[in-house]
């Protein structure tokens, strides 16, 4: 099966598979927040150097008296609104001011049909000089989110004045990992889910059809039944969708469409990165890696591999917890302190 997606995500069998694709199953059109039939603007936005525009929310103090500037960067079927849980008195005492940001097609931010590992870092470089942040800045990812932080890590390590990375998303085709540990990890997955890793990576062109066929193995991250080992996880997704919070969260996510926010996140993630996280060199500032021995989307040894790997990540894995560590009480806090004391 691996053997006969290889040839058609080749160099030169992908890009007629791409123009047969969009000729045949082209990607449904986009809703753009603010023009004619889209959805509206609401939020603080900032326009970036292509024209696309970036939106954002704030936490934290006044941004003129803060010590330390945050920008923080949501999981899937996130949002601006999604950033590191704090208490008030931990964010006056370290004078924190934080900002989320809608990535690419997500939210009200205009999708980028180029988005890649490198674009998003960029965004967060143009959004962080817009907002006036100074020559460095924090940088804190959570989950998926964290390709921007890799990719900020290789692109503008110079720019960080410190990073978390929050349960990261793993590519399991990163050229760092033994063969034979990542394809005994990602043979585990359910079969939807190996499926759209391997739509994602080898014929990224028919994701979104592949994603919106009933009768096809579909992935159990996007509708909500992925087996959560943890019962933490696992409770806050059964209050989620109860309470219909869960469905919420994505309408706000896919306003634009899941085309521009889902399916190209996913492309971007699990498809052909530009380097391997694994061989980026030591960056001048501390970076953190906090990853619970009880993910049940992210394969807590692969984790710890890439930590053994570059010795330089501070490695903090937490017993008894899984994926969504953001609702772990006091954890935010606790983060926070590690980052900045």
């Amino acid at each position: 099966m691996e053997a006969l997606f290889s040839i058609l995500g080749s160099k030169m069998v992908s890009p007629i598979i791409e123009k047969l694709a969009n000729i045949l199953i082209p990607p449904p059109p986009s809703k753009i927040c603010g023009s004619e039939g889209g959805p509206p603007v609401t939020a603080k936005r900032i326009r970036l150097k292509d024209g696309r525009y970036l939106a954002y929310a704030e936490a934290g103090i006044n941004k003129a008296d803060a010590r330390h500037k945050i920008v923080f960067c949501h999981g899937f079927t996130g949002s601006r609104n999604d950033m590191l849980r704090l208490s008030p008195e931990m964010m006056e005492e370290f004078g924190v001011y934080m900002v989320g940001f809608d990535q690419a097609g997500y939210g009200e931010s205009d999708p980028n049909p180029n988005r890649s590992v490198r674009t998003t870092a960029l965004d967060i470089e143009e959004l962080a000089d817009a907002l006036e942040f100074g020559p460095k800045f924090y940088l804190i990812g959570r989950s998926i989110g964290n390709h921007a932080v890799w990719g900020a890590l290789k692109y503008i390590p110079e720019r960080l004045a410190g990073v978390v990375l929050m349960a990261p998303v793993i590519n399991y085709r990163w050229p760092g990992f033994p063969a034979d540990l990542a394809t005994s990890l990602y043979n585990k997955q359910q079969v939807g889910d190996q499926w759209a890793l391997r739509i994602s990576y080898y014929t990224p062109s028919i994701l979104h059809w592949w994603l919106e066929q009933t009768w096809l193995p579909t992935s159990t991250i996007i509708n909500g039944t992925v087996y959560l080992p943890n019962k933490l996880d696992a409770e806050i997704r059964r209050r989620g969708t109860a309470d219909g919070t869960f469905e919420k969260k994505i309408q706000q996510a896919t306003q634009q469409g899941r085309y521009e926010s889902f399916y190209r996140e996913m492309k971007v993630m699990f498809g052909k990165w530009e380097f391997d996280p694994m061989d980026l060199p030591e960056p001048a500032c501390p970076v953190h890696l906090f990853q619970g021995d009880e993910d049940g989307l992210v394969p807590v040894e692969l984790q710890r591999y890439i930590a053994d790997r570059l010795k330089w990540i501070n490695y903090h894995e937490l017993p008894s917890t899984g994926h969504y560590m953001s609702f772990v009480p006091g954890l935010g806090d606790k983060i926070l302190k590690i980052l900045l004391d």
